[in-house]
Protein backbone atom coordinates (compact mmCIF):
# COMPACT_ATOMS: atom_id res chain seq x y z
CA UNK A 1 0.00 0.00 0.00
CA UNK A 2 1.37 3.32 -0.75
CA UNK A 3 2.25 5.89 1.84
CA UNK A 4 0.90 9.29 2.70
CA UNK A 5 3.66 10.78 1.09
CA UNK A 6 3.41 8.52 -2.27
CA UNK A 7 -0.07 9.21 -2.97
CA UNK A 8 0.92 13.08 -2.15
CA UNK A 9 3.61 12.85 -4.72
CA UNK A 10 1.32 11.27 -7.42
CA UNK A 11 -1.45 13.77 -6.26
CA UNK A 12 1.29 17.27 -7.44
CA UNK A 13 2.02 15.23 -10.89
CA UNK A 14 -1.80 14.96 -11.63
CA UNK A 15 -2.03 19.46 -10.42
CA UNK A 16 0.83 19.52 -12.99
CA UNK A 17 -1.09 18.00 -15.56
CA UNK A 18 -4.09 19.77 -14.89
CA UNK A 19 -2.52 23.01 -15.39
CA UNK A 20 -0.65 21.77 -18.40
CA UNK A 21 -3.89 21.30 -19.88
CA UNK A 22 -5.08 24.93 -18.93
CA UNK A 23 -7.19 23.65 -16.34
CA UNK A 24 -7.35 25.64 -12.89
CA UNK A 25 -7.48 23.63 -10.51
CA UNK A 26 -8.55 26.25 -7.48
CA UNK A 27 -10.52 28.71 -9.52
CA UNK A 28 -13.09 30.66 -7.04
CA UNK A 29 -15.95 29.92 -8.62
CA UNK A 30 -17.30 27.11 -10.77
CA UNK A 31 -20.95 26.53 -12.60
CA UNK A 32 -23.42 25.22 -10.35
CA UNK A 33 -27.28 25.66 -11.11
CA UNK A 34 -28.37 23.64 -8.12
CA UNK A 35 -27.72 22.21 -4.51
CA UNK A 36 -27.88 18.47 -5.12
CA UNK A 37 -30.89 18.24 -2.18
CA UNK A 38 -32.91 20.28 -5.18
CA UNK A 39 -31.98 18.01 -7.79
CA UNK A 40 -33.55 15.06 -6.10
CA UNK A 41 -36.91 16.83 -5.06
CA UNK A 42 -36.92 18.74 -8.79
CA UNK A 43 -35.10 15.60 -11.06
CA UNK A 44 -38.82 15.17 -12.98
CA UNK A 45 -39.21 18.40 -13.96
CA UNK A 46 -35.46 19.20 -14.50
CA UNK A 47 -34.94 15.24 -16.66
CA UNK A 48 -37.82 16.53 -18.99
CA UNK A 49 -37.14 20.30 -19.45
CA UNK A 50 -33.70 18.34 -22.08
CA UNK A 51 -31.87 21.59 -20.77
CA UNK A 52 -28.21 21.32 -19.79
CA UNK A 53 -27.29 21.77 -16.24
CA UNK A 54 -24.15 22.52 -13.72
CA UNK A 55 -23.94 20.60 -10.80
CA UNK A 56 -20.98 20.30 -8.15
CA UNK A 57 -19.48 18.30 -5.30
CA UNK A 58 -16.91 16.80 -3.88
CA UNK A 59 -16.43 13.09 -5.22
CA UNK A 60 -17.31 10.34 -3.17
CA UNK A 61 -16.99 7.13 -5.22
CA UNK A 62 -15.69 6.34 -8.86
CA UNK A 63 -16.35 3.06 -10.19
CA UNK A 64 -16.71 1.60 -13.95
CA UNK A 65 -13.76 1.57 -16.55
CA UNK A 66 -13.30 1.96 -20.33
CA UNK A 67 -16.14 3.95 -22.15
CA UNK A 68 -18.05 4.69 -19.20
CA UNK A 69 -17.65 6.25 -15.48
CA UNK A 70 -20.04 6.28 -12.54
CA UNK A 71 -19.07 9.24 -10.31
CA UNK A 72 -21.17 9.99 -7.07
CA UNK A 73 -20.68 13.65 -5.83
CA UNK A 74 -21.83 15.19 -2.42
CA UNK A 75 -22.03 18.88 -1.63
CA UNK A 76 -23.21 18.39 1.95
CA UNK A 77 -27.24 18.74 0.88
CA UNK A 78 -27.41 15.08 -0.65
CA UNK A 79 -25.51 12.69 -2.75
CA UNK A 80 -25.99 12.28 -6.41
CA UNK A 81 -24.75 9.80 -9.63
CA UNK A 82 -23.36 11.71 -12.78
CA UNK A 83 -22.09 9.44 -15.61
CA UNK A 84 -19.12 10.12 -17.73
CA UNK A 85 -19.17 7.94 -20.79
CA UNK A 86 -17.11 8.55 -23.85
CA UNK A 87 -19.15 8.61 -26.89
CA UNK A 88 -21.24 12.19 -25.05
CA UNK A 89 -18.03 13.75 -23.61
CA UNK A 90 -15.10 15.23 -25.18
CA UNK A 91 -12.03 12.43 -25.24
CA UNK A 92 -9.53 14.57 -23.95
CA UNK A 93 -12.35 15.85 -21.10
CA UNK A 94 -12.87 12.28 -20.41
CA UNK A 95 -9.13 11.39 -20.44
CA UNK A 96 -8.02 14.21 -18.19
CA UNK A 97 -10.34 13.28 -15.95
CA UNK A 98 -9.74 9.57 -15.73
CA UNK A 99 -5.58 10.78 -15.10
CA UNK A 100 -6.02 13.37 -12.47
CA UNK A 101 -9.34 12.97 -11.08
CA UNK A 102 -9.22 11.20 -7.19
CA UNK A 103 -12.07 10.49 -4.77
CA UNK A 104 -11.68 13.89 -2.26
CA UNK A 105 -11.34 16.51 -5.40
CA UNK A 106 -14.28 18.59 -5.70
CA UNK A 107 -15.82 18.76 -9.36
CA UNK A 108 -18.44 20.44 -11.50
CA UNK A 109 -19.88 18.47 -14.16
CA UNK A 110 -22.64 19.63 -16.89
CA UNK A 111 -25.20 17.49 -18.67
CA UNK A 112 -28.58 16.78 -19.05
CA UNK A 113 -30.18 14.65 -16.52
CA UNK A 114 -31.36 11.42 -17.25
CA UNK A 115 -33.08 8.26 -15.18
CA UNK A 116 -30.91 4.75 -15.81
CA UNK A 117 -31.81 1.52 -16.71
CA UNK A 118 -31.79 0.71 -12.93
CA UNK A 119 -33.65 3.35 -12.67
CA UNK A 120 -31.07 5.95 -10.75
CA UNK A 121 -31.33 9.58 -11.12
CA UNK A 122 -28.23 10.59 -12.56
CA UNK A 123 -26.18 13.29 -14.57
CA UNK A 124 -25.34 12.26 -17.95
CA UNK A 125 -21.84 14.69 -18.32
CA UNK A 126 -20.77 16.27 -21.91
CA UNK A 127 -17.97 18.43 -19.93
CA UNK A 128 -16.34 19.38 -16.83
CA UNK A 129 -14.04 21.07 -14.56
CA UNK A 130 -11.93 20.77 -11.39
CA UNK A 131 -13.39 23.37 -8.06
CA UNK A 132 -10.50 21.64 -5.50
CA UNK A 133 -7.72 19.50 -6.34
CA UNK A 134 -6.86 17.21 -2.76
CA UNK A 135 -3.59 16.60 -2.43
CA UNK A 136 -4.50 14.08 0.46
CA UNK A 137 -6.46 11.08 0.24
CA UNK A 138 -9.95 10.68 2.40
CA UNK A 139 -9.68 7.77 4.67
CA UNK A 140 -10.64 4.44 3.77
CA UNK A 141 -14.66 4.28 3.29
CA UNK A 142 -16.15 1.41 4.88
CA UNK A 143 -13.92 2.30 8.58
CA UNK A 144 -13.24 6.19 8.42
CA UNK A 145 -10.65 7.23 10.61
CA UNK A 146 -10.55 4.59 13.75
CA UNK A 147 -8.23 6.37 16.16
CA UNK A 148 -10.73 8.49 18.51
CA UNK A 149 -8.00 11.07 18.94
CA UNK A 150 -7.44 11.69 14.87
CA UNK A 151 -11.60 11.99 14.81
CA UNK A 152 -11.43 14.88 16.81
CA UNK A 153 -8.67 16.51 15.31
CA UNK A 154 -9.50 15.92 12.10
CA UNK A 155 -13.29 16.62 12.30
CA UNK A 156 -13.56 17.59 8.85
CA UNK A 157 -13.04 14.36 7.58
CA UNK A 158 -15.08 12.39 10.12
CA UNK A 159 -18.08 14.43 9.12
CA UNK A 160 -17.11 13.66 5.27
CA UNK A 161 -16.92 10.03 5.82
CA UNK A 162 -20.16 9.70 8.46
CA UNK A 163 -23.58 11.50 7.11
CA UNK A 164 -25.07 10.64 10.81
CA UNK A 165 -22.67 12.71 12.61
CA UNK A 166 -23.79 15.69 10.09
CA UNK A 167 -26.87 14.97 10.35
CA UNK A 168 -26.37 15.04 14.11
CA UNK A 169 -24.84 18.69 14.22
CA UNK A 170 -28.28 19.65 12.49
CA UNK A 171 -29.87 18.35 15.01
CA UNK A 172 -28.25 20.10 17.36
CA UNK A 173 -28.84 23.72 15.62
CA UNK A 174 -32.46 22.67 15.66
CA UNK A 175 -32.21 22.17 18.93
CA UNK A 176 -30.86 25.76 19.84
CA UNK A 177 -33.33 26.66 17.64
CA UNK A 178 -36.36 25.97 19.16
CA UNK A 179 -35.43 27.01 22.51
CA UNK A 180 -34.58 30.49 20.82
CA UNK A 181 -38.15 29.96 19.02
CA UNK A 182 -39.70 29.43 22.41
CA UNK A 183 -38.02 31.68 24.42
CA UNK A 184 -39.22 34.44 22.06
CA UNK A 185 -42.36 33.36 22.01
CA UNK A 186 -43.08 33.39 25.41
CA UNK A 187 -42.25 37.41 25.51
CA UNK A 188 -38.18 37.08 26.48
CA UNK A 189 -36.08 39.62 25.08
CA UNK A 190 -32.65 37.81 23.44
CA UNK A 191 -29.88 39.57 25.19
CA UNK A 192 -25.69 40.02 25.28
CA UNK A 193 -23.81 39.69 28.34
CA UNK A 194 -19.88 40.04 28.90
CA UNK A 195 -17.73 37.15 28.78
CA UNK A 196 -14.79 38.88 30.14
CA UNK A 197 -15.14 39.38 33.97
CA UNK A 198 -13.27 41.23 36.91
CA UNK A 199 -15.63 38.10 39.07
CA UNK A 200 -16.84 35.07 37.97
CA UNK A 201 -20.37 35.02 39.25
CA UNK A 202 -23.42 32.95 38.44
CA UNK A 203 -21.86 29.56 39.36
CA UNK A 204 -19.57 27.71 41.81
CA UNK A 205 -16.51 26.89 39.20
CA UNK A 206 -12.67 27.48 38.53
CA UNK A 207 -12.69 30.10 35.84
CA UNK A 208 -9.92 30.60 33.39
CA UNK A 209 -7.76 33.66 33.83
CA UNK A 210 -6.21 35.58 31.41
CA UNK A 211 -5.18 39.53 31.14
CA UNK A 212 -6.54 42.47 30.29
CA UNK A 213 -3.73 45.41 28.13
CA UNK A 214 -5.42 48.27 27.95
CA UNK A 215 -6.84 48.26 31.71
CA UNK A 216 -4.32 46.97 33.41
CA UNK A 217 -6.19 44.03 35.46
CA UNK A 218 -6.48 40.40 35.32
CA UNK A 219 -10.26 39.28 34.26
CA UNK A 220 -11.75 35.87 33.98
CA UNK A 221 -13.96 34.29 31.26
CA UNK A 222 -17.34 34.14 32.27
CA UNK A 223 -18.42 30.96 34.07
CA UNK A 224 -22.08 31.18 33.88
CA UNK A 225 -24.22 32.91 31.07
CA UNK A 226 -24.30 36.38 32.19
CA UNK A 227 -26.44 35.39 35.44
CA UNK A 228 -25.30 38.52 37.10
CA UNK A 229 -25.76 40.83 34.88
CA UNK A 230 -28.62 39.77 33.87
CA UNK A 231 -29.97 40.23 37.11
CA UNK A 232 -29.45 43.76 36.70
CA UNK A 233 -31.38 43.78 34.03
CA UNK A 234 -34.32 43.20 35.80
CA UNK A 235 -33.54 46.20 37.91
CA UNK A 236 -33.27 48.13 34.97
CA UNK A 237 -36.92 47.27 34.31
CA UNK A 238 -37.02 44.49 31.46
CA UNK A 239 -39.68 41.96 32.99
CA UNK A 240 -38.16 38.74 30.46
CA UNK A 241 -34.91 38.07 29.26
CA UNK A 242 -32.49 35.12 27.79
CA UNK A 243 -29.13 34.55 26.60
CA UNK A 244 -27.84 31.24 24.66
CA UNK A 245 -23.74 31.55 24.70
CA UNK A 246 -20.69 29.93 25.57
CA UNK A 247 -19.13 29.77 29.54
CA UNK A 248 -15.39 28.51 29.99
CA UNK A 249 -14.92 26.32 33.52
CA UNK A 250 -10.96 24.60 33.82
CA UNK A 251 -12.44 21.67 35.28
CA UNK A 252 -11.90 18.32 34.32
CA UNK A 253 -13.33 16.68 31.38
CA UNK A 254 -15.80 13.70 31.34
CA UNK A 255 -18.69 12.47 29.22
CA UNK A 256 -20.71 15.33 31.25
CA UNK A 257 -18.31 17.81 31.24
CA UNK A 258 -15.91 20.10 28.99
CA UNK A 259 -14.16 23.23 29.62
CA UNK A 260 -16.17 25.29 26.79
CA UNK A 261 -20.12 24.60 26.24
CA UNK A 262 -23.00 26.28 25.02
CA UNK A 263 -25.70 27.46 27.86
CA UNK A 264 -28.51 29.46 27.74
CA UNK A 265 -30.22 31.18 30.78
CA UNK A 266 -33.62 33.06 31.66
CA UNK A 267 -34.77 35.67 33.69
CA UNK A 268 -38.11 36.41 34.58
CA UNK A 269 -38.96 39.43 36.99
CA UNK A 270 -42.17 38.66 39.56
CA UNK A 271 -41.68 34.55 39.37
CA UNK A 272 -40.46 32.40 41.42
CA UNK A 273 -38.97 28.71 41.17
CA UNK A 274 -42.51 27.35 40.66
CA UNK A 275 -43.21 29.63 38.04
CA UNK A 276 -39.48 27.95 36.79
CA UNK A 277 -40.56 24.94 36.69
CA UNK A 278 -43.74 24.96 35.01
CA UNK A 279 -42.20 26.51 31.70
CA UNK A 280 -38.81 24.58 31.97
CA UNK A 281 -41.01 21.18 31.45
CA UNK A 282 -43.18 23.12 28.79
CA UNK A 283 -39.50 24.09 27.31
CA UNK A 284 -37.96 20.60 27.19
CA UNK A 285 -41.08 18.82 26.48
CA UNK A 286 -41.08 21.57 23.03
CA UNK A 287 -37.80 20.87 22.53
CA UNK A 288 -37.73 17.00 22.43
CA UNK A 289 -41.22 17.16 20.12
CA UNK A 290 -39.42 19.64 17.63
CA UNK A 291 -36.11 18.52 17.38
CA UNK A 292 -37.21 14.13 17.51
CA UNK A 293 -40.52 14.15 16.92
CA UNK A 294 -40.66 12.15 20.47
CA UNK A 295 -40.68 12.48 24.54
CA UNK A 296 -38.92 9.28 25.38
CA UNK A 297 -35.62 8.72 24.94
CA UNK A 298 -32.65 6.25 26.78
CA UNK A 299 -28.98 7.56 27.35
CA UNK A 300 -26.55 6.11 30.03
CA UNK A 301 -28.80 3.41 31.28
CA UNK A 302 -31.79 4.89 31.99
CA UNK A 303 -34.65 5.68 30.26
CA UNK A 304 -37.16 8.80 30.60
CA UNK A 305 -40.12 10.09 29.11
CA UNK A 306 -40.75 14.26 29.23
CA UNK A 307 -44.18 13.83 28.70
CA UNK A 308 -46.71 14.51 31.26
CA UNK A 309 -46.24 16.52 34.73
CA UNK A 310 -42.65 15.95 36.49
CA UNK A 311 -42.58 14.25 39.88
CA UNK A 312 -40.71 16.09 42.68
CA UNK A 313 -37.65 14.99 44.65
CA UNK A 314 -36.21 16.30 47.47
CA UNK A 315 -33.09 17.48 48.05
CA UNK A 316 -32.41 16.54 51.88
CA UNK A 317 -35.38 13.46 52.19
CA UNK A 318 -33.54 11.87 49.16
CA UNK A 319 -30.37 12.03 50.80
CA UNK A 320 -31.32 10.68 53.94
CA UNK A 321 -33.31 8.02 52.51
CA UNK A 322 -30.32 6.47 50.11
CA UNK A 323 -27.70 7.38 52.74
CA UNK A 324 -28.89 7.85 56.55
CA UNK A 325 -27.30 10.83 56.85
CA UNK A 326 -29.42 14.28 57.09
CA UNK A 327 -27.02 16.85 55.59
CA UNK A 328 -29.14 20.34 57.36
CA UNK A 329 -27.69 18.32 61.15
CA UNK A 330 -24.97 15.86 60.47
CA UNK A 331 -21.58 16.69 61.64
CA UNK A 332 -18.87 16.95 59.29
CA UNK A 333 -17.25 13.91 60.29
CA UNK A 334 -20.73 11.82 60.04
CA UNK A 335 -20.56 12.88 56.03
CA UNK A 336 -16.85 12.29 55.91
CA UNK A 337 -17.38 8.51 57.22
CA UNK A 338 -20.60 7.47 55.34
CA UNK A 339 -18.69 8.62 52.15
CA UNK A 340 -15.60 6.15 53.52
CA UNK A 341 -18.26 3.51 54.15
CA UNK A 342 -19.83 4.12 50.86
CA UNK A 343 -16.16 4.20 48.98
CA UNK A 344 -17.11 7.34 47.86
CA UNK A 345 -13.73 9.38 47.07
CA UNK A 346 -14.50 13.12 47.79
CA UNK A 347 -12.05 15.96 47.51
CA UNK A 348 -12.12 18.91 49.99
CA UNK A 349 -13.61 18.51 53.74
CA UNK A 350 -15.61 21.40 53.97
CA UNK A 351 -19.67 21.19 54.72
CA UNK A 352 -20.30 22.67 51.13
CA UNK A 353 -18.37 19.94 49.40
CA UNK A 354 -19.28 16.97 51.31
CA UNK A 355 -22.80 17.79 51.01
CA UNK A 356 -22.34 17.85 47.42
CA UNK A 357 -20.60 14.63 47.31
CA UNK A 358 -23.50 12.95 49.45
CA UNK A 359 -25.80 14.37 46.52
CA UNK A 360 -24.03 13.29 43.43
CA UNK A 361 -23.89 9.93 45.16
CA UNK A 362 -27.67 9.36 45.50
CA UNK A 363 -28.35 11.11 42.14
CA UNK A 364 -27.37 8.49 40.01
CA UNK A 365 -30.28 6.21 40.95
CA UNK A 366 -32.94 8.82 39.91
CA UNK A 367 -33.67 8.12 35.65
CA UNK A 368 -36.12 11.02 35.64
CA UNK A 369 -37.30 13.52 34.33
CA UNK A 370 -37.99 14.90 38.06
CA UNK A 371 -37.73 18.56 39.53
CA UNK A 372 -34.75 18.11 42.57
CA UNK A 373 -35.99 21.04 44.67
CA UNK A 374 -34.92 22.61 48.39
CA UNK A 375 -31.18 22.40 48.02
CA UNK A 376 -29.17 22.91 51.56
CA UNK A 377 -29.14 26.94 51.50
CA UNK A 378 -25.36 26.32 51.94
CA UNK A 379 -24.77 24.96 48.41
CA UNK A 380 -26.98 27.83 47.02
CA UNK A 381 -25.36 31.07 47.77
CA UNK A 382 -27.55 32.99 44.99
CA UNK A 383 -31.19 31.43 45.61
CA UNK A 384 -33.88 32.80 48.08
CA UNK A 385 -34.52 30.44 51.45
CA UNK A 386 -37.39 28.37 51.35
CA UNK A 387 -39.88 30.18 54.55
CA UNK A 388 -41.67 26.37 54.76
CA UNK A 389 -38.48 24.86 55.34
CA UNK A 390 -35.58 26.48 56.73
CA UNK A 391 -31.98 25.48 55.95
CA UNK A 392 -33.18 25.30 52.72
CA UNK A 393 -33.93 27.07 49.31
CA UNK A 394 -36.20 27.60 46.52
CA UNK A 395 -34.28 25.92 44.18
CA UNK A 396 -34.66 23.06 41.50
CA UNK A 397 -32.92 21.34 38.98
CA UNK A 398 -34.12 19.19 36.39
CA UNK A 399 -32.97 15.28 36.75
CA UNK A 400 -32.30 13.17 34.04
CA UNK A 401 -30.54 9.89 33.53
CA UNK A 402 -29.04 10.08 37.28
CA UNK A 403 -27.80 13.78 36.25
CA UNK A 404 -28.56 17.66 36.54
CA UNK A 405 -29.78 18.93 33.13
CA UNK A 406 -30.86 22.55 33.89
CA UNK A 407 -30.77 24.66 37.62
CA UNK A 408 -33.24 27.46 38.66
CA UNK A 409 -34.39 29.09 41.61
CA UNK A 410 -36.04 32.14 43.22
CA UNK A 411 -33.42 34.55 42.65
CA UNK A 412 -31.65 35.79 46.19
CA UNK A 413 -33.01 39.84 46.11
CA UNK A 414 -31.78 40.63 49.59
CA UNK A 415 -29.22 42.32 49.71
CA UNK A 416 -27.97 42.15 53.42
CA UNK A 417 -28.55 37.97 52.92
CA UNK A 418 -25.82 37.93 49.88
CA UNK A 419 -23.49 40.15 51.50
CA UNK A 420 -23.35 37.46 54.30
CA UNK A 421 -23.32 34.71 51.61
CA UNK A 422 -20.20 36.32 49.56
CA UNK A 423 -18.72 37.09 52.85
CA UNK A 424 -19.03 32.75 53.27
CA UNK A 425 -17.73 32.14 49.88
CA UNK A 426 -15.18 34.76 50.01
CA UNK A 427 -14.03 32.87 53.60
CA UNK A 428 -14.12 29.52 51.27
CA UNK A 429 -11.44 30.80 48.88
CA UNK A 430 -9.45 31.97 51.57
CA UNK A 431 -9.41 28.35 53.00
CA UNK A 432 -8.58 26.97 49.42
CA UNK A 433 -11.62 25.88 47.82
CA UNK A 434 -10.79 26.96 44.23
CA UNK A 435 -14.88 25.95 43.10
CA UNK A 436 -16.73 28.80 45.77
CA UNK A 437 -18.23 31.25 44.34
CA UNK A 438 -16.19 34.70 43.82
CA UNK A 439 -18.30 37.36 45.43
CA UNK A 440 -19.36 40.45 43.34
CA UNK A 441 -19.79 43.39 45.57
CA UNK A 442 -21.27 45.51 42.50
CA UNK A 443 -23.80 43.50 42.06
CA UNK A 444 -24.79 43.79 46.22
CA UNK A 445 -24.80 46.82 45.41
CA UNK A 446 -27.27 46.77 42.63
CA UNK A 447 -29.60 45.07 45.09
CA UNK A 448 -29.68 47.55 47.57
CA UNK A 449 -31.04 49.48 44.96
CA UNK A 450 -33.95 47.55 44.64
CA UNK A 451 -34.42 43.56 41.84
CA UNK A 452 -38.11 42.63 41.99
CA UNK A 453 -38.81 39.42 43.03
CA UNK A 454 -36.64 36.74 39.90
CA UNK A 455 -36.89 33.24 39.04
CA UNK A 456 -33.78 32.51 37.17
CA UNK A 457 -33.10 29.27 35.08
CA UNK A 458 -30.33 27.43 33.06
CA UNK A 459 -29.17 24.28 30.74
CA UNK A 460 -26.54 23.60 28.35
CA UNK A 461 -25.62 21.08 25.49
CA UNK A 462 -25.87 18.67 27.88
CA UNK A 463 -29.23 18.28 27.41
CA UNK A 464 -28.77 17.41 23.71
CA UNK A 465 -26.14 14.94 24.51
CA UNK A 466 -28.37 13.41 26.71
CA UNK A 467 -31.26 13.04 24.25
CA UNK A 468 -28.69 11.61 21.50
CA UNK A 469 -27.24 9.45 24.06
CA UNK A 470 -23.26 10.62 23.49
CA UNK A 471 -20.70 11.74 25.34
CA UNK A 472 -21.06 15.49 25.59
CA UNK A 473 -17.28 15.72 23.43
CA UNK A 474 -18.87 13.76 20.75
CA UNK A 475 -21.99 16.47 20.22
CA UNK A 476 -18.70 19.23 19.36
CA UNK A 477 -17.97 20.23 16.23
CA UNK A 478 -15.01 21.16 17.41
CA UNK A 479 -13.66 20.23 20.99
CA UNK A 480 -10.21 21.38 22.03
CA UNK A 481 -7.52 18.86 21.83
CA UNK A 482 -4.50 18.61 23.60
CA UNK A 483 -1.53 19.31 21.48
CA UNK A 484 0.81 16.58 19.53
CA UNK A 485 3.64 15.74 21.03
Amino acid sequence: MASIEELRAERLTKLEKLASAGMDAYPARVARDYPLDYVRTEFTGLETSGKTFSIAGRVMAIRGQGAILFVVLDDGTAKFQCVFKKDTLDEKLFSLFESTVDMGDFISVSGTFFTTQRGEPSLLATGWTMATKSLLPLPEKWHGITDPDERFRKRYLDIVMNPELRDLFYKKAEFWKSTRNFMLEHGFLEVETPTLELTTGGAEANPFKTYHKDFDVSVFLRISIGELWQKRLMAAGFPKTFEIGRAYRNEGTSPEHLQEFTNMEFYWAYADYKDGMKITQQLYQKIALDVFGKTEFTTRGHTFDLAGEWPVVEYVSEIQNQTGIDVLTASVEDMKAKLDTLKVKYEGTNRERLTDTLWKYCRKNIAGPAFLVHHPKLVSPLAKESKERPGTVERFQVLLAGSEVGNGFSELNDPIDQRARFELQQKLLEEGDEEAMMPEWEFVDMLEHGMPPTCGFGFGERLFAFMVDKPLRETQLFPLMRPKE
